[in-house]
């Protein structure tokens, strides 16, 4: 047999105890949900932020899908016979190498 002891709660309380515990009695009650609070681990909440670990393979990925793109692009526009040679596409070709060297780092 286990010791007893008295609680003092606020009436509101004791009040949403009894609107909640259905056929349980209070102190059964009390003690399911504080055996069912502490059961709960802590991993199994949802995760709120990602880890640095998953945020720099984001961003890799990121980097490759835009390195990716301006190959296309650039690819598609040379294979159509056009070779601007103006600032806007040696600024792209820049771009992409250094992107490229970015990649290859990670």
């Amino acid at each position: 047999m286990s010791e007893k002891r008295m609680l003092i709660v606020d009436a509101e309380v004791i009040k949403k105890i009894d609107d909640n515990r259905g056929e349980m009695g209070r102190s059964d009650f009390i003690s399911f949900l504080i055996d069912s609070h502490l059961k709960e681990a802590p991993e199994a909440e949802p995760q709120e932020y990602v880890s640095k670990a998953e945020f720099q393979e984001f961003e890799r990925g990121m980097k490759e899908l835009l390195r990716n793109f301006l190959e296309f692009f650039l690819s598609y526009g040379l294979e159509l016979g056009d070779q601007p040679q103006d600032k806007a596409f040696n600024e792209l070709t820049q771009k992409l190498q250094s992107f490229g060297a970015k990649a290859k780092k990670n």
